[in-house]
């Protein structure tokens, strides 16, 4: 997983870093969820065939910051947390 900021313009654009884009090109869809103050992104390219892996992962997102609202995270070294993530 990989992490970002970005600015919103004052048309309302947010332009996505670099650093994320590899993979799109002008024209590409995405699919924009808000839910609770957080804004999803979801490529229309795989939607269809990953419809099902998608709504999991999102259900498992929304989890994840319920238990972060509610202190439930701990710190972690980054080679414990990639353990922990793969093991998922």
């Amino acid at each position: 997983m990989e992490f970002a900021i970005a600015k919103v313009s004052t048309k309302g654009q947010i332009v996505i870093p670099i650093s994320l884009r590899d993979d799109i090109h002008t024209g590409d869809e995405f699919l924009m969820v808000k839910d609770d103050g957080r804004i999803m992104l979801k490529s229309m390219k795989s939607l269809a065939t990953n419809l099902r892996e998608d709504f999991i992962f999102a259900e498992r997102v929304e989890k994840a910051w319920q238990e972060y609202d509610e202190g439930k995270f701990e710190r972690k070294s980054k080679d414990d947390f990639l353990r922990d993530l793969k093991a998922c």
